[in-house]
């Protein structure tokens, strides 16, 4: 059993190795986005008042997001969790160490998919060209100018979190521009260790 974060930017590649994680290992993956999803349709206390929040188009709290959080830990996970899109700040990181740390719990690694930027924006242009040639939807944020922001957003709200736990001797860097096998393996690599 192992807990980890993945950090990384969007479209690194998250997701995709969160997935193989969770099928590969039994671990839960709790992320951000769709935690707030389902908590807006459970009708639990913790999903009114988030369905409260978001209708009137605000941003949830750290204390609801935490909330979720501390629900999931409750559940457990035989595998153990992937952390990913929390924490977001120095803050949140406190507040899940302190989470973790009540159950008895340690995190192992943070593992941040490091990717080139240019590449990356060419990765989603792909990504959306893909989905336009088959027929499926493209998703709104799959053109280089919104990327852009997103990306923007992402480095200047996540730097901080890479020397928090880099100080922390928690940081393992991965290619994330490698073969999805080989991202795979090197997370594989760093799961054993832990």
């Amino acid at each position: 059993m192992a807990n980890i974060i993945l950090l990384g930017p969007p479209g690194a590649g998250k997701g995709t190795q969160a997935e193989r994680l969770v099928s590969g290992r039994g671990m839960v993956q709790l992320s951000t986005g769709d935690m707030l999803r389902e908590a807006k349709t459970s009708g639990t206390e913790m999903g009114r008042k988030v369905a409260e929040v978001m209708e009137k188009g605000g941003l949830v709290t750290d204390e609801i997001v935490i909330g979720l959080i501390e629900e999931k830990l409750e559940k457990g996970a035989p595998g153990g969790f992937i952390f990913d899109g929390f924490p977001r700040t120095l803050k949140q990181a406190d507040a899940l160490a302190d989470l973790l740390a009540k159950r008895g719990l340690t995190l192992d690694a943070v593992i941040e998919l490091v990717v080139d930027d240019k590449a990356l924006v060419g990765r989603i242009v792909n990504r959306a060209d893909e989905a336009r040639a088959s027929g499926q939807p493209v998703r709104k944020d799959d053109t280089p100018e919104v990327f852009a922001v997103r990306l923007q957003e992402y480095y200047k709200n996540t730097a901080p979190l890479i020397g928090y736990y880099w100080a922390k001797k928690s940081l393992v860097q991965i290619d994330g521009m490698a073969a999805m096998d080989q991202v795979a393996g090197a997370i594989a690599k760093v799961l054993d260790r832990a």
